[in-house]
């Protein structure tokens, strides 16, 4: 997918995750001044039409829960932001898990291409033509649950970036 002028992305803040190597909620947890959750979506904003939490209920945002079902992982969330995205006109969906607080500003730049894309060391983290709704729906129907298993499935270009993002997966990793 070429992210262009006229195309509408949406924004997905994959957040259904039960933190539990972190010990508390993710979202809530300070990096340089400010809550995962919103650095997260200010980066996201910067890029896309409109932004939503998939997974749980956030004040001060648009929230979608895990589709077809809770208990997905990251795939309930794109899963719902897929199908959130259809029936809204947009374009594609730009996700990225709420643990990544120094997403660039121009990840869908980054990601732009041909299909499908996702970070290679955060599949998390990727750009999704609203056209892989379908094919999520029928991976999940049929007991897939990786996220490197689906990406492989619609052939998701892996792309490095030139700096790893953070992966917070305990609390010294904000240190």
């Amino acid at each position: 997918m070429q992210p262009r002028r006229s195309t509408r992305l949406l924004g997905a803040i994959l957040a259904g995750g039960q933190a539990r190597r972190f010990g508390s909620d993710k979202a809530q947890a300070l990096f340089e001044g400010a809550r995962l959750i919103d650095r997260v979506a200010a980066a996201l904003s910067a890029q896309c039409a409109a932004v939503v939490v998939c997974g749980r209920e956030e004040a001060g945002f648009a929230c979608l829960p895990d589709w077809p079902e809770p208990g997905l992982g990251p795939l309930g969330g794109l899963a719902a932001a897929l199908r959130h995205a259809g029936e809204q006109d947009f374009d594609g969906v730009l996700s990225a898990g709420v643990d990544v607080p120094d997403l660039p500003f121009d990840l869908a730049t980054s990601l732009a291409g041909e299909g499908a894309a996702i970070v290679e060391s955060q599949p998390v983290v990727g750009l999704w033509p609203v056209s892989a709704a379908p094919l999520l729906e029928a991976f999940l129907a049929g007991g897939g649950r990786s996220l490197y298993r689906f990406a492989d499935h619609v052939g998701a270009r892996r792309v490095e970036l030139p700096r790893a993002l953070m992966n917070v997966n305990y609390p010294e990793d904000l240190i």
